[in-house]
């Protein structure tokens, strides 16, 4: 089998992919370049990606290629009506970064609402030694337990982003997205009431028809002043424009994102017209990525690959 890589810096160059030379021939591309990855391919029976689109311009010359393997959960850069013609398994990875993802979530909550990067300067700045107290009130923040955490999207993550907001206290309740999912533990309700009664809102959504822009200048209206909303699912469910506006206008306390619309961040995004850090909190799209579960999703391919090898459906996906 010949396996190619072809977009291996997205797992990081720390992740080992060494075990994967057991199952075949193996070729490894730090990069994706846009020009050459068609021939890249052309030869090989297995290709591992992440971000590239997968479509039949890309594909039609790769007549040996029977497995796909993403590197990723999300599956809309591939054009599943050609590889289902062409008979090309695709499987994704599944609960690789969850922990990740939630540990982020309140890592980024808790930048903003203890107003952290102010604090941090108000030491680093020497102001601190020139206190004539011990301690220093001039920005307030509030206890998070009793406060209403509003979850969009109660999948594996949101669900555990939940379960860690009620052991700080809160009252958690949720937006499903499809409109499908029903919970015994937690409060459904319309996305309306979720912007309403909630002092923190965190998106843990698939981009999709549903989301896409799910969160614009109508919706932030409708959120608490101090409001905190983070964005841990995909940037184009939030019209950044709106955001920003409202950042800056005080519609909403604050917000924390992990993804954004484009990525990388466009010189030209309007987030960039908030440098308030104790309002906004932007991270590279770094929420799954600790060591651990970078490392974790390698092995969950190499996993995939060897159950397909034995005729196992591991993760596969057709749509």
């Amino acid at each position: 089998m010949k396996i190619v890589f072809m977009e291996a810096n997205t797992l990081g160059t720390d992740v080992s992919l060494e075990a994967f030379s057991k199952l075949g021939d193996v070729t490894i591309y730090p990069l994706t370049e846009p020009l050459e990855n068609a021939k890249r391919i052309k030869d090989a029976d297995i290709i591992v990606v992440n971000k590239i689109p997968l479509n039949e311009e890309l594909l039609k010359d790769a007549t040996n290629l029977k497995l796909i393997c993403l590197t990723a959960t999300g599956t809309n850069n591939v054009d599943f009506e050609y590889t289902n013609r062409r008979g090309i398994t695709v499987a994704n990875v599944k609960g690789y970064s969850t922990e990740s993802v939630v540990q982020h979530t309140f890592a980024l909550f808790f930048y903003v609402y203890e107003k952290l990067a102010y604090y941090d300067e108000f030491v680093k700045s020497g102001e601190y030694i020139k206190n004539d107290v011990f301690s220093h009130f001039t920005v307030r923040f509030h206890e998070l337990a009793g406060k209403t955490w509003g979850i969009i999207g109660l999948g594996t993550i949101g669900t555990r982003v939940a379960e860690v907001a009620k052991a700080f206290g809160c009252n958690v309740i949720y937006y499903s997205t499809s409109g499908k999912h029903d919970s015994e533990t937690y409060e459904r309700v319309s996305i309306e009431e979720l912007l309403n009664r909630s002092d923190v809102v965190s998106i843990h959504a698939p981009l999709n028809s549903a989301t896409k822009e799910m969160i614009t200048k109508r919706e932030l209206s409708l959120m608490k002043k101090d409001a905190i909303l983070l964005n841990l699912g995909r940037g184009p469910i939030i019209r950044e424009v709106d955001l920003a506006e409202a950042l800056l206008a005080g519609t909403i306390g604050g917000a924390g994102l992990d993804v954004l619309s484009v990525e990388p961040m466009l010189p030209d995004n309007p987030l960039y017209a908030v440098q308030d850090s104790t309002r906004l909190v932007i991270t590279p799209h770094i929420g799954w990525a600790t060591t651990e579960a970078r490392q974790r999703c390698a092995d969950e391919v190499l996993e995939n690959i060897k159950a397909w090898m034995n005729g196992e459906k591991r993760n596969v996906v057709t749509a």
